[in-house]
């Protein structure tokens, strides 16, 4: 018999397919649905945290800014359910045509979701994006790819 956790889970998920139809669909009142307010985004463009929705949401405006066409893939996604709080981690890939009418595969990043249940609604309160380092370059690896 499944339990709350097993429903909160299968909620979660949905909030991050939800993210994904937002941002294949350029619609930023979607996405806007799915973070808490003062949300915090450790977010692969400078600075190194972006503070509230509203930041998180330039982010996106910037994405959309630059893409024609936006699509995003996720992948193994894990996840680890409490009661009111929750973490998680996947793998993530921006794609698309630019304006300028290039079309890009993107590069994989490494993503960490904390979740915060408000009523009955799972929200993103934290991400973190990124990609290795290559320390003797100094430069950020992203021709990588997940193995499994």
């Amino acid at each position: 018999m499944p339990g709350q956790h097993d429903a909160d889970e299968a909620a979660i998920r949905q909030q991050i397919n939800k993210i994904i139809e937002g941002l294949r669909d350029k619609d930023l009142d979607s996405l806007r649905q799915r973070y808490t307010t003062n949300m915090v985004s450790f977010d692969v463009e400078p600075p190194l945290q972006h503070v509230g929705v509203d930041a998180k949401l330039r982010n996106w405006a910037n994405v959309f800014a630059v893409f024609e066409t936006v699509d995003y893939d996720v992948r193994d996604l894990t996840l680890s359910v409490g009661d009111d709080v929750a973490f998680g981690h996947a793998f993530g890939r921006l794609s698309g045509t630019m304006k300028d009418g290039t079309a890009t595969t993107g590069m994989w990043v490494r993503v960490t979701y904390g979740f915060e249940k408000t009523g009955d609604t799972w929200l993103i309160a934290h991400d973190q994006v990124s990609v290795p380092l290559d320390i003797r370059s100094g430069k950020g690896m992203t021709d990588l790819q997940p193995f499994s």
